[in-house]
């Protein structure tokens, strides 16, 4: 069984995995894991410094995450993607690996930091969400294999 986990290397990711593992362990998964930098919005030196710190922050993510995989005895990939993540994991199901599953897990509302970062990162969710859709509602309107969903915990 060929799975596909969204993974950023956040909790919430790093759950879903655990997660995943635990509920596919004895169907001997293939996990693919795929992990999506989003392009800055401009050029400038400063946002391109940013996205090469993401890009270099994700693939340590996947490094770790293929850990955790070999240390449970499953086997793994992984898949570095730039773009719109929601494009992106479309694209990576319907053309590159056709998965049996797509693994995503639900964003918190309640993230690892204080109450900046909560009020923050609440305002960037709905402001997400008004003029793009959440990528879990995108990709449950939109992807041709089965789609799991995760709650944070």
């Amino acid at each position: 069984m060929k799975i596909m986990l969204a993974y950023d290397g956040s909790r919430n990711a790093r759950l879903a995995l655990a997660q995943t593992i635990t509920m596919f362990r004895e169907l001997k998964p293939h996990l693919i894991l795929v992990a999506v930098a989003e392009n800055p919005r401009d050029i400038t030196s400063g946002n391109e410094d940013l996205f090469q710190q993401e890009v270099t922050e994700l693939k340590q993510h996947l490094k770790e995450a293929l850990e955790v995989c070999q240390g449970e005895s499953v086997t793994g990939e992984s898949l570095m993607l730039e773009g719109d993540p929601r494009k992106m994991l479309l694209y990576a199901t319907e053309k590159k690996f056709q998965p049996d599953m797509l693994v995503i897990a639900r964003h918190s509302h309640e993230p690892d930091g204080g109450f900046i970062a909560r009020s923050l990162t609440y305002f960037v969710d709905e402001l997400d969400y008004m003029t793009f859709g959440s990528v879990s509602s995108f990709l449950a309107r939109r992807i041709q294999c089965p789609l799991l969903i995760l709650p944070s915990r």
